[in-house]
């Protein structure tokens, strides 16, 4: 396998760490957010693209590529990577979160989950050994095993119960497992129960994955709960693996996450806001279909040195978004994506340099700077 972790630099003031991940020779610098490209595409842009802003991984959905085109077609066509012309890092997704929060119909067993599909009700049974077979014929550089997800709140019993799932599907994933190349990483489970994290954590340690993930987080609890549970979880995660926050995204949760030691990000929120015209800038975010932007000849953010902020105005964007323009979206996604690309750069300086608690108090302040 060429699968690859090592921490380069603690930071002094915090659980932090800056480190460097490698498959195939590519080498990814941690902390590190992926862009999501859940269907095999990151919305409005190219491949291209995001490789020019500086992204080595993005993320794809099992679930979803297995219902549309399917990943049997993928296999045939080469793979996701030349599918959509991406030479980068591909982690994917099992679709656990998929099943539960798009599936019309579910039923959990032991077995797997059996669903009716959200895009044309026909049935499905999605097992740990199906989860695998899919991501090795997309030809994914990191996959992880199949989950069990539930929302928020949930009971004691049902958070056990679906960790213990969770567990044993994860077994069932590793022997599965077919190909040497793709890392395979476990979920930690267990909701907002402290105690369920440890055993979920430690349960799935015995199998001596490649790397794990903390799931079941941004499914409708408060924040103050889920940093907690970053707190609780991500110090029981192995030293030696990459620690991946799944599905967190806002900013300040993300600084939140790396302050505890967290090492991979995803979230579709910087591109999904960017369409619902929502932007990310260095003093807070900016709803730019706001009628204060009809005549603003200002850049969104004059620190930014994207294609929207180098050229174009608010005041154009604005009219973009208000004739429904496709332009418009793209400026925005690009621009949202260069921004976390940046502070993620930002947030590795800090840790070399010991001042990410500064750092994060800095950007709390900016933060909070929001547009109405």
């Amino acid at each position: 396998m060429s699968f690859a972790f090592e921490v380069l630099h603690r930071d002094a003031g915090s659980a932090a760490r800056l480190g460097r991940m490698t498959i195939r020779g590519i080498e990814v610098p941690t902390p590190a957010f992926m862009p999501v490209g859940t269907r095999g595409v990151v919305k409005t842009l190219s491949s291209q693209e995001i490789k020019d802003f500086g992204y080595k991984i993005i993320l794809s959905n099992a679930y979803h590529l297995y219902l549309r085109p399917g990943h049997k077609l993928v296999e045939q066509l080469g793979g996701l990577h030349r599918f959509m012309n991406w030479d980068g890092l591909i982690l994917t997704d099992s679709g656990g979160f998929q099943v539960f929060s798009l599936a019309r119909l579910r039923k959990l067993t032991d077995e797997g989950v059996l669903f009716q599909s959200h895009i044309d009700g026909s049935s499905h049974l999605f097992t740990p050994e199906l989860c695998i077979e899919v991501q090795e014929a997309l030809g994914s550089d990191i996959i992880m095993c199949l989950d069990d997800v539930r929302g928020y709140p949930a009971t004691r019993e049902e958070a056990l119960e679906a960790l213990l799932r969770t567990t044993r599907w994860a077994a069932l994933c590793l022997g599965a497992k077919k190909r040497v190349d793709p890392a395979l990483f476990g979920i930690v489970q267990g909701a907002m129960y402290p105690d369920l994290r440890r055993l979920s954590a430690e349960s799935l340690a015995d199998l001596n994955l490649d790397g794990y993930a903390v799931g079941g987080l941004s499914v409708g609890e408060p924040r103050e709960l889920m940093v907690e549970m970053f707190e609780v979880t991500l110090p029981l995660i192995f030293e030696a693996v990459p620690r991946y926050v799944m599905g967190v995204g806002k900013p300040q949760d993300i600084i939140d996450g790396v302050l505890r030691g967290a090492d991979l990000f995803d979230c579709v929120l910087p591109t999904r806001n960017a369409r619902n015209g929502t932007l990310y800038t260095s003093h807070g975010s900016v709803n730019i279909r706001n009628s204060r932007y009809r005549d603003d000849p200002r850049p969104i953010d004059p620190q930014c040195q994207c294609l929207l902020c180098s050229s174009y105005s608010r005041a154009y964007l604005r009219h973009l978004f208000q004739e429904r323009e496709i332009f418009g979206l793209r400026l925005a996604t690009l621009h949202n994506l260069s921004f976390y690309y940046h502070m993620m750069e930002n947030i590795r300086i800090a840790i070399t340099q010991n001042r990410l608690h500064s750092l994060a108090r800095d950007f709390s302040v900016q933060m909070e700077e929001t547009d109405d």
